[in-house]
Formats: C-alpha cells, sequence, structure tokens
C-alpha cells in the first residue's frame, strides 16, 4: 500500500506516516451494441473494465479519457458518471477509489498499453469472471439500462 510522510521541514526527521487510498477511474464503453472489456496483461489477469491510476495533477475526467485511449485505441465521447466504487477490498493489491464514467466509443477497438486483448461484449454474455469488483460495476450500469414499466 502506497505510504506518504511528513518531514520536518528543518532537519528531515520524519514526524508522520500516513496512508491514503489511491485514486483510480474505470470506463464502461459503449460501442457496437455493446461494451468494450479488457483482457489484463498484468497482475491481477483477467477481463476488466478498461481504466487505471489517476496521473498527479489529473482530472478524473481526463484520466477516464487518456485510459480509454491508451487500453482500447477508442476516443470516447459524452464522458457520464456512473458512479463510485470504494471498498477496501475491490483491489487486492492496494486500497483503490474508483470514480466509474460510461462513455461512447468512436474508432476501431484495439488493445493497447495494459491490455493483452480487447473484445466486445454484450451485457447478457459478459465473461463469467471479472477483475476486481467489475460484476458488481456492470450490474449497476445494467440496471441503469432497464425500462421503467409505468405504475
Amino acid at each position: 500500500m502506497p505510504f506518504n510522510t511528513l518531514n520536518c521541514p528543518t532537519c528531515g526527521t520524519e514526524v508522520k506516516r500516513y496512508r491514503n487510498p489511491v485514486p483510480t477511474v474505470d470506463i464502461i464503453i459503449e460501442i457496437l451494441g455493446g461494451i468494450v472489456l479488457i483482457e489484463r496483461k498484468n497482475p491481477p489477469y483477467g477481463w476488466a473494465l478498461p481504466g487505471g491510476f489517476v496521473d498527479y495533477g489529473e482530472s478524473l475526467e481526463s484520466a477516464a479519457v487518456r485510459e480509454a485511449r491508451e487500453e482500447t485505441s477508442l476516443e470516447v465521447r459524452n464522458l457520464r458518471l456512473l458512479g463510485c466504487y470504494s471498498d477496501p477490498g475491490r483491489d487486492e493489491r492496494m486500497h483503490t477509489i474508483s470514480t466509474v464514467y460510461v462513455a461512447e466509443g468512436h474508432g476501431t477497438p484495439r488493445a493497447a498499453d495494459d491490455a493483452a486483448h480487447l473484445h466486445i461484449f454484450a451485457l447478457t454474455n459478459l465473461p463469467v469472471a471479472l477483475c476486481f469488483d467489475h460484476a458488481t460495476i456492470l450490474a449497476d450500469y445494467a440496471a441503469t439500462k432497464k425500462p421503467i414499466t409505468p405504475p
């Protein structure tokens, strides 16, 4: 887990050590009637939403657009917030807080960067095992897609 320290400005002695959750973004990219999932090149292995760590000085929205481009080669438009996911166990490597966006993908999908493979899945035909808490995220997303029946 990342550690941050505060040091005395005069002598440099460490006066406090603390840990903070790490901000991340995930993005549900809608394209060709489905959503894009990547097969991760690095641990933890498996299928996941495109996403990653927010760089220092970067907005959440910019991070989502960057990660989409880096991992899927797609440009995204109409970025909208789905929600935030903060379960301390959502990532086995460290405590992360993910802000999840939904967007429309444009271009030719191609796996790149941390993605070994890429596939467009229908919501009704997702892989059984997804990394992190992405099954929960996609269930929340699917719930927004259901038509509301009037009383």
